[in-house]
């Protein structure tokens, strides 16, 4: 079976309103999206694995840090057919669109979904498949693939909270998530408030002198004027 043309170049096709031509409902609290899709698509998750063509409703269920969890619902959201165990992928340009992005298959194989962004943020949700599944789609694709595991097939969904999630190689090999995940950029960091001098306080000098020396000299001062006049009066006479 030969593989799509362009595959090694262009093996995550990024769709705005191709295959998912999002109809963009959206609740900011919980990302909901209505997506159209116009040809099978495959899923991981707990649940129904293959998505036939038609309308469904995005959700984000749980965010727990950079661990999230997917929902995906029929049309009139009666029905949830997927739970999807993700992590946080930062793009450097958010759009103001539903972006969608999948793995490209071998010809007449459905898409496999790799991740989704809602319009307008910075992070979107990097899809985790179970590792036997991954292997296959990085072999496939040429790609190293979020993975875990955990049999996602028949466990409850509340173990996607604490499943181990990993990455494969095509080779195989497991590596760090870094190497399909980007984290955003550090929070720049606030400069510190500049040193306020604190205020010298000036001590006051203990008043050590006493006014027996004014009263003294005054005494002088009233003694000579005395004999000043004294000897005028005398002159006088």
């Amino acid at each position: 079976m030969t593989l799509l043309k362009g595959l090694g170049t262009g093996l995550c096709l990024t769709v705005l309103c191709l295959l998912a031509a999002p109809k963009a409902k959206a609740d900011e609290w919980n990302n909901k999206t209505a997506i159209t899709f116009s040809a099978p698509v495959e899923v991981p998750g707990v649940g129904q694995h293959l998505l036939p063509a038609g309308t469904y409703v995005f959700k984000l269920a749980d965010s727990n840090g950079d661990r999230h969890i997917v929902q995906i619902f029929n049309q009139d959201e009666t029905q949830v057919l997927t739970t999807i165990l993700s992590i946080s992928n930062y793009r450097l340009k958010p759009t103001n669109k539903t972006v969608m992005t999948f793995r490209e298959r071998p010809a007449g194989e459905p898409e496999a979904l790799k991740a989704w962004f809602y319009p307008g943020h910075n992070t979107g949700e990097e899809f985790v498949y179970e590792k036997s599944r991954a292997i296959q789609l990085a072999k496939e694709t040429n790609e190293v693939v979020l993975s875990t595991p955990v049999a996602l097939a028949s466990v409850p969904v509340e173990t996607l909270k604490t499943a181990p999630i990993e990455a494969v190689t095509p080779a195989g090999e497991t590596v760090d998530t870094a190497q399909v995940v980007e984290a955003p950029p550090p929070a720049p960091v606030a400069a510190a408030p500049a040193a306020v001098a604190a205020p010298v306080e000036v001590a006051s000098l203990p008043a050590t002198a006493s006014d027996l020396g004014l009263i003294g000299l005054s005494g002088l001062m009233l003694l000579g004027a005395g004999f000043l006049v004294s000897g005028l009066l005398k002159k006088s006479v």
